[in-house]
């Protein structure tokens, strides 16, 4: 391919390499947070469907399982980010064999290895639900709700792969269109399989993979065209070795840290479902809710992880502490905002869920101390995007585990035993600040520099201010 038509091809896809920062990294966030907030109301779709029309056994039910499911699929989904990084760092070097490559290999990896995770999912969803103290009254619905999900994985994997390949070159338009007809079809089909053919559980679990499987053909048939150095096919696998490597070393260790936080949080949800079901229905649904106040810093961590790619490989390194600032900048001042109104209008929001006191006020025990600590947050996971935007993905792994593990859990079942259960979640903030300064003191030590995938050439257009 010339040299022209390189620049052609990244100028359409979404070149992040030139311009300002911080209208880069805006507009690359404003669809990446319309898509998370759509995300969010197609789980909340399910829980307020089961909620009002089922009822609260079921609602904790569909919320109970969640845990279980990402822990089994967060392998997978950490390896697919290790390849968006790598797909992001080629293309800023303007590499687009390699990025084809990449997208290859690991659609290859995806498909075959969705089989053994259905399996597996499938078979040990009794057990682990019974490992978390889910109780008896609970059990039949959350088994029955994740073995279904399960059978479906691959079409999650598949529809989560589109996205990332798409926001690894810039693109955050396409995966919020993607996401905008999956989130329409679940609230369809979920009215239709719960209200009108009263399946409960089953029909909102049938509903979310139809959704996905639906979004995902369209993902594929949207990136063979738009991208024309990219050709998915599910039936016919390519595979790089060496680029497989690369996957691995860069996903393999998010994809343990994502496994391990999902064994800390089912180990959380373990203490929760020990007061029972109206307390396991209040955590679930203001888990639904403080989603949406982490959305804007996550959904600006994630276009920076894409920048800081794109940059690096480029070797424009005197960038990335550019929109290192313009991203903390936004993430704090959106928090502000999103503090101030789940803490004014959290009683009502949990209202959606569920008519009970106890329940709504079982949410609010977790949204008050979580919202007051949520700059912590913030500040912590802006740093972790350029580590991992630059390939980085080792520490940001130590990081999280070291912070749940030696601290939110021990600190949660400490504040249960001596001050009682409304007081288990100021233990999110101690976890992030220990983050907070073990992100910051790594990032200014450097190394993070020389963790970049391809070899990052001299710009020569401005002196590296960060050395």
């Amino acid at each position: 391919m010339s040299e022209a038509k390189k620049i052609q091809e990244k100028r359409f896809a979404g070149d992040m390499t030139a311009g300002s920062p911080f209208r880069l990294i805006l507009a690359f966030s404003i669809p990446l947070l319309l898509g998370n907030v759509l995300q969010q109301m197609y789980n909340m779709v399910d829980s307020i469907v089961v909620g009002n029309y089922v009822g609260t056994i079921a609602l904790a039910a569909v919320g109970t399982g969640f845990p279980i499911i990402y822990m089994m699929v967060a392998l997978f989904m950490g390896i697919g980010s290790g390849a968006a990084v790598i797909i992001s760092q080629y293309f800023g070097a303007g590499n687009l064999k390699k990025v084809s490559d990449t997208v290859n290999t690991i659609y290859t990896t995806g498909i075959i290895g969705a089989v053994p995770v259905s399996v597996l999912g499938i078979l040990l969803s009794g057990p682990l639900l019974r490992l978390i103290n889910t109780p008896e009254n609970t059990l039949s619905d959350a088994r029955l709700y994740m073995m279904i999900i399960f059978a479906g994985t691959i079409f999650s994997l598949g529809y989560n792969l589109n996205s990332a390949v798409m926001q690894s070159l810039g693109d955050s338009k396409t995966p919020l269109l993607l996401l905008t007809i999956a989130c329409g079809l679940n609230v369809v089909l979920d009215l239709v399989f719960v209200i009108l053919f009263h399946w409960g559980v089953a029909g909102v679990a049938i509903a979310t993979i139809l959704a996905q499987a639906i979004a995902w053909f369209i993902g594929i048939f949207l990136i063979n065209r738009k991208y024309t150095y990219i050709h998915i096919s599910l039936f016919k696998f390519s595979f790089d070795k060496e680029l497989f490597q690369k996957i691995i070393r860069l996903g393999l260790p998010n994809g343990l840290q994502q496994m391990l936080f999902s064994v800390g949080t089912l180990a959380l949800q373990s203490l929760v479902n020990g007061y029972g079901s109206d307390f396991m229905a209040g955590f679930n649904g203001a888990n639904k809710i403080d989603m949406f106040a982490f959305f804007p810093a996550q959904s600006f961590g994630m276009a920076l992880t894409t920048y800081v790619g794109q940059n690096i490989g480029a070797g424009k390194l005197y960038r990335v502490k550019e929109g290192l600032r313009a991203t903390m900048v936004m993430s704090i001042l959106c928090g502000v905002g999103a503090m101030v109104l789940v803490l004014v209008w959290g009683p009502n929001m949990m209202h959606l869920f569920s008519q009970e006191i106890a329940v709504v006020q079982a949410g609010m025990d977790y949204l008050r101390p979580v919202m007051y600590c949520y700059l912590l947050f913030a500040v912590m996971n802006t740093f972790l995007s350029v580590l991992r935007g630059a390939g980085d993905m080792v520490f940001p792994m130590i990081t999280s585990l070291l912070s749940l593990w030696l601290i939110r859990l021990p600190m949660a079942y400490l504040m249960a035993y001596f001050f009682g259960k409304e007081y288990i979640f100021f233990s999110y903030g101690g976890g992030w600040l220990i983050g907070v300064m073990m992100a910051i003191v790594y990032y200014y030590s450097g190394r993070w520099k020389k963790k970049a995938v391809v070899s990052m050439p001299d710009s020569g257009e401005k002196e590296d201010k960060d050395e």
